[in-house]
């Protein structure tokens, strides 16, 4: 960490989300100022004239937009917000983007044209989906997650290891400006191998059943995704699923000098806590 950065300010969007909280606890513990920007603090991707006043005085920012980064609307909103950051004097901006999803090609070039001093953190899936958000639900109550990905494998990334890698990124000076950093777990699985391993970590029986994604954006609008994203959302996952993200990335390694999180881990440590206790 350079000297400058120990006194940063970061605003961190969606502080209280998947990736969002764990940026935050990283630059925390790395000795950052975070700032949150939620709704509950006065903050609105939806709304402009919120932006200002959260970002004025920071010197850094992390964008995650809510949703996904391939939705309809993301890449004029984060193009939007880059451009307000720069202009009240925030130029060091990292975006969370998805790997191998076109869309999400859009908003990082929106980011790259703002005039910041950008960096773009492509994510695999995060192990992270499987204990939070209504995956999890399906999963603790019924014993069975229901999902459109076939036998495709993934790597599944742990979403403190995004954490750490951000804010490394933030904290190295100019070393990773515009660069794009793309990081996933250490090995391949296929969600049935997933859900297997979570079964053995919690001593449950567990089972993974297939669907075709069309079929699925059913369920997400039973799990309350409204219709206007529920079609987006499916339109990522057929992309996402079709086999192009069946390999490995070193971003983790290269950005922190370490391997990534294994989903062995992860599943242990969520077990332990009760994720998935029926």
């Amino acid at each position: 960490m350079t000297e400058n950065a120990r006194n940063m300010t970061v605003v961190v969007t969606g502080a209280s989300g998947r990736t969002g909280s764990r940026v935050a606890r990283s630059a925390e513990a790395a000795g950052l100022t975070v700032r949150a920007a939620s709704r509950a603090r006065g903050f609105d991707w939806q709304d402009r004239s919120t932006w200002a006043r959260v970002l004025r005085g920071a010197d850094a920012a992390y964008l995650a937009y809510p949703s996904d980064i391939g939705a309809p609307r993301a890449a004029e909103a984060v193009g939007a917000l880059a451009r307000e950051a720069v202009g009240v004097g925030v130029r060091r901006l990292v975006l969370l983007s998805s790997r191998g999803q076109d869309r999400a090609r859009d908003a990082e070039e929106a980011l790259r044209a703002s005039g910041a001093d950008w960096t773009v953190v492509r994510a695999a899936w995060f192990a992270q989906n499987f204990s939070e958000g209504p995956l999890v639900e399906e999963l603790r109550l019924s014993g069975q997650l229901v999902f459109p990905a076939g036998e495709v494998r993934e790597p599944f990334v742990d979403v403190r290891d995004i954490g750490e890698v951000v804010v490394a990124a933030l904290s190295a000076g100019n070393r990773y400006v515009g660069e794009t950093v793309t990081v996933s777990g250490p090995r391949l699985l296929t969600f049935g191998d997933a859900v297997a391993e979570i079964a053995k970590a919690t001593g449950r029986e567990l089972t993974y059943r297939a669907v075709p994604a069309r079929e699925y954006r059913e369920r997400l609008v039973g799990f309350g995704v409204p219709d206007g994203e529920a079609g987006p959302l499916v339109e990522a996952f057929e992309q996402l699923l079709d086999g192009r993200n069946a390999h490995l990335s070193d971003g983790v390694r290269q950005v922190l000098g370490r391997e990534a999180r294994d989903f062995t881990e992860f599943a242990r440590e969520a077990a332990a806590a009760g994720t998935w206790k029926a």
